[in-house]
């Protein structure tokens, strides 16, 4: 395989440009951005928190947001 050149990168086109049926069918599939995105924030837990949520594998951090929601929700 050879290293791709100026010329080669000049006649490059965008994905959507070149075959836009399926750019179109890809968008459709795509799972809409949250309306309300989350902060970044930085915050110290105590490892045994941050232990039991990790346990549960991938997605823990929603998780552990989730039950701050519930928290939030069970103080009325």
């Amino acid at each position: 395989m050879r290293e791709l050149t100026r010329e080669d990168m000049g006649r490059m086109r965008p994905f959507a440009e070149m075959h836009p049926e399926l750019a179109a069918a890809i968008d459709a599939r795509r799972v809409p951005a949250d309306p309300s995105p989350a902060d970044s924030v930085s915050v110290r837990l105590d490892r045994v928190i941050v232990e039991h949520f990790k346990a549960g594998g991938a997605g823990w951090q929603a998780r552990i947001n989730e039950a701050l929601k519930n928290a939030i929700r069970d103080q009325g």
